[in-house]
């Protein structure tokens, strides 16, 4: 990664969770990068490279209890605070990147008035609920397990966490969106992302194959189309 970086602990000023962020480049045409769940900002590095290359700024982190932040939970609440406390101190951002449960935080802060003139989500749900049956799936659990994963999230919140479903979110949204989705993400499905598209009018649809949930984040094709669609 460029070597002219910083790197910051910062204390969110709602929830008092703790974030490291990472700030590379020092373009003026910023790109802010929003990792998933059990992920870190360093996730999306081949991404960060490219952005840098072609005379952009980045800007990412790790949500609380991801990579070096301190904390043993983390909702995605947290990450959509910590979006808009990032573009208050270092907004505004040409566009904000999102990976699976990073992607449903952009839709969300978006929807809440982040001022990016264009998003990109990567492998991203539709919903809690969906999250948590395909993660309890993927681990062979019992179905029950979701259920009570998601009235957990609800209880601590306080709220439907489904209100923060990606289709819900993007439902009314403007500005230009690329929703990028491989058939073979076993993490979260493809159908999240033609129902995504479904109710976003400027969104575009970007299917790969063979990729998964992860690897697309440093196929060359894909970033490639995440520039070109930025530069647009």
């Amino acid at each position: 990664m460029d070597q002219n970086s910083v790197q910051e602990k910062l204390v969110l000023p709602s929830s008092q969770k703790e974030i490291v962020s990472y700030q590379y480049g020092d373009s003026g045409n910023k790109i802010l990068l929003v990792h998933g769940w059990s992920g870190r900002g360093t996730q999306l590095a081949v991404i960060a490279e490219t952005l840098l290359q072609n005379g952009y700024s980045v800007v990412a982190f790790d949500a609380p209890a991801h990579g070096k932040s301190a904390g043993t939970m983390s909702m995605m609440p947290y990450f959509i605070e910590a979006i808009h406390y990032l573009n208050k101190l270092h907004g505004p951002f040409e566009a904000a990147i999102g990976h699976s449960l990073g992607g449903m935080s952009v839709l969300k802060a978006v929807k809440e008035g982040l001022p990016v003139k264009k998003s990109i989500i990567i492998g991203t749900a539709n919903s809690i609920t969906q999250v948590t049956q395909e993660f309890v799936q993927n681990l062979q659990m019992k179905e029950n397990i979701a259920v009570r994963m998601k009235a957990h999230f609800d209880k601590q919140f306080g709220e439907d966490m489904d209100n923060y479903s990606g289709a819900v979110s993007a439902e009314g949204i403007q500005i230009p969106c690329l929703i990028v989705h491989d058939t073979e993400d076993v993490d979260v499905h493809v159908s999240s992302a033609h129902e995504i598209h479904e109710v976003m009018p400027s969104s575009e649809l970007f299917i790969t194959s063979g990729l998964g949930h992860r690897r697309i984040l440093g196929d060359k094709k894909v970033i490639n189309r995440i520039i070109d669609f930025i530069k647009a």
